[in-house]
């Protein structure tokens, strides 16, 4: 008895190997080459509105730090950063003489935004700078581009309404205020509510969300007891808070979840 293919049946050489018991020769098999999406980006690109705020920043500290150092404006640019911090800080008194006199001039209402973009110097810009791309590019991803920009304004305006209160209306010394940080603690507040949304819904503790908040207010303690504190404080707490609180209302679906929150509790 012969075991074997049928002589009528049509095998390739490959196959008759196969049949006999011999090792095949192996065809190589290309790889299709993959095809990249273009939106498929290793790095998640900084969202545009952080980008033109960062901008703004630099652009401002890259103009006094020049003048400063004779590269621009002669010799009248070394007055500019001072000028600046005169004309679009904020003041505690300049804001207790509007709320006693109940005038309101676009001269200095403006302060309540413009003292958040020019900086004491260049390394008090530098690290706004920082802290706002950090903050900005999580936030941002979450949040609109136009929600995330009025997450950083209102930060600024209730920290200026803040230290008014406390060092204009209650007279507690008259530090004037000046840089962003109050617009960065404001997005610091939505970078919290959002690992403090997703910390919940995993079953863990919402508290530790609030880890980075309590480290920087600690941080400013000790170099307030070390180096004497510049009374700026009670701004970035409260620009914080209202970034807290906004991004319950920014954030997609976040007063939905809010009420579904009071009602199980």
């Amino acid at each position: 008895i012969a075991f074997g293919p049928h002589p009528s049946w049509p095998i390739s050489p490959s196959g008759f190997m196969g049949v006999a018991g011999l090792p095949m020769p192996q065809t190589p098999v290309k790889p299709r080459p993959k095809v990249q999406h273009p939106s498929d980006s290793p790095v998640n690109p900084m969202p545009p509105v952080v980008v033109a705020l960062f901008f703004v920043i630099i652009g401002v500290e890259a103009l006094f730090s020049l003048g400063a150092a004779g590269m621009l404006g002669g010799a009248q640019a070394l007055g500019w950063r001072i000028g600046a911090l005169q004309d679009y800080g904020f003041s505690g008194e300049i804001f207790q003489w509007m709320w006693a006199n109940n005038r309101w001039p676009a001269e200095h209402v403006m302060r309540f935004v413009t003292y958040g973009f020019v900086h004491g110097s260049f390394t008090h810009a530098l690290f706004v700078s920082v802290m706002l791309l950090a903050m900005g590019k999580f936030v941002g991803q979450v949040i609109s581009q136009l929600g995330t920009l009025v997450l950083f304004l209102a930060g600024l305006v209730a920290g200026a309404l803040a230290h008014g209160a406390m060092h204009g209306l209650l007279g507690w010394g008259n530090p004037w205020l000046v840089g962003g940080f109050a617009g960065v603690y404001a997005l610091i507040g939505g970078f919290t509510y959002l690992i403090w949304v997703r910390l919940v819904a995993t079953g863990s503790s919402g508290a530790r969300a609030f880890g980075l908040i309590g480290a920087l207010m600690a941080i400013r303690l000790v170099f307030g007891l070390l180096f004497g504190s510049d009374g700026t404080w009670l701004a970035d707490l409260v620009g914080f808070g209202v970034g807290f609180g906004l991004s319950i209302l920014l954030v997609p679906g976040g007063l939905a979840r809010l009420r579904q929150r009071l009602r199980r509790d």
